[in-house]
């Protein structure tokens, strides 16, 4: 029996114009937008920059539904490890949205600091001085948003909390002109003014998390989802 909560499109659907060299492909063409997916049902270190304080930091695949990577720093206060895709290949330019999510959890939510988005390269994803990210600091579960350029931030603060080993859903939607809008768990929580953004720098997917105390603390990532139109 077919399913009639199933809607059909037999002849399939598109976004593109009579005029496109696609007009003719059954679904939507893929190159609207620069689309990047990572859900960790594969991790191959020299994909990364990875930043480490020890190197006794590890980062590899932990099993669980839907790929896990889990990355486990040293126990020494301010020990932090950072990783960054290398090749910057997202810039917020003028007229283009962008989308980011990513799913995560860490093991301690007051006793360490995060950092996840989007930035410049940089060893110091805490401190870094261009991008759209997440940030949580030590000794809070209050999370903030950034948008920052060239060392001066717009920072909206109180934009999420987090809790220990759970994970939380965080994004933000670039409507490519005047605001960055921000979500938990996939729900709106408010709009934050581009002051700030950072448009002449190219971007890479960036997340970090540093001890708060002379203790190893755990990070877990689901998945990272970034689109930009082209």
């Amino acid at each position: 029996m077919a399913n009639l909560l199933v809607t059909r499109f037999p002849n399939g659907v598109t976004n593109v114009g009579e005029d496109s060299p696609f007009a003719d492909l059954a679904m939507p063409a893929p190159t609207l937008f620069h689309n990047y997916m990572e859900d960790f049902d594969y991790y191959t270190a020299g994909d990364w920059t990875v930043t480490e304080t020890d190197a006794g930091a590890t980062q590899a695949l932990a099993d669980g539904d839907g790929g896990l990577l889990l990355i486990t720093n040293t126990a020494a206060d301010n020990d932090l490890v950072a990783l960054q895709k290398k090749g910057e290949s997202f810039r917020f330019a003028s007229g283009k949205k962008l989308f980011f999510e990513a799913r995560f959890k860490v093991s301690d939510a007051t006793q360490s600091d995060v950092v996840m988005g989007l930035q410049i390269t940089d060893a110091s994803p805490l401190d870094v001085t261009d991008g759209v990210f997440f940030i949580k600091a030590d000794g809070s579960t209050s999370v903030s948003l950034l948008v920052e350029k060239n060392g001066t931030a717009t920072t909206t603060s109180s934009v999420a909390t987090m809790a220990d080993d759970t994970f939380i859903r965080l994004g933000f939607y670039y409507d490519g002109a005047s605001a960055i809008q921000y979500f938990t768990n996939g729900v709106l929580g408010g709009t934050s003014v581009t002051t700030n953004l950072p448009d002449d720098e190219d971007m890479t997917v960036s997340f970090a998390i540093q001890n708060g105390e002379a203790v190893a603390k755990t990070m877990t990532v689901d998945y990272i989802f970034v689109a930009k139109e082209r």
